[in-house]
């Protein structure tokens, strides 16, 4: 797991901050997006040149931030 995340930078630099695939100008965002439209994870690598590492590697930045969202639930 660590070296997926090692995969993901983010720099105040490029792309106002957001997590982007190391060495690209590529957001974990464009990625999940594609994933959620239905492309797969090699058709994604392929389109934004990356290895499906780099894909894979998003996927679990994702999953890390979700699992450490704490959940408030609303009064009924």
């Amino acid at each position: 797991m660590e070296d997926l995340m090692a995969r993901i930078v983010i720099d105040q630099r490029v792309m106002v901050g957001k997590p982007i695939i190391k060495g690209t100008r590529i957001t974990v965002d464009a990625i999940l997006d594609s994933l959620a439209s239905g492309m797969t994870i090699e058709e994604i690598a392929k389109d934004y040149v990356v290895k499906v590492e780099d894909v894979r590697a998003a996927i679990a930045y994702a999953r890390k931030i979700v699992a450490g969202e704490e959940v408030v639930p609303l009064e009924a």
